[in-house]
């Protein structure tokens, strides 16, 4: 792992610079790809949330015994989503 972090990071960077004469921002591929990385990148972590940490503390015996726990918890994870979504708005 350490060697494929090792030779393909300066392998990215010659890469973005040799890329970094054609790339044009404001056109339509050069938008359309930047969304599609986003997009894909964004849900990656959405499901590593959701799966991987939330999962987990959800299914705990604590969480499992109390139903208002359970309702608090649930009420913390939609304001804190509503609240990373408002300061998307701005980002």
């Amino acid at each position: 792992m350490v060697f494929f972090f090792s030779v393909t990071t300066p392998l990215g960077i010659a890469l973005g610079i040799a890329m970094s004469s054609s790339y044009k921002e404001n056109s339509p591929k050069a938008l359309i790809t930047v969304g599609l990385l986003n997009g894909s990148s964004a849900g990656l972590l959405i499901y590593m949330a959701l799966v991987d940490l939330l999962a987990a503390d959800f299914m705990s015996k604590r969480m499992q015994g109390s139903i208002k726990l359970q309702l608090k918890s649930y009420i913390a994870v939609f304001i804190g989503a509503g609240g990373m979504s408002l300061m998307a708005k701005w980002a």
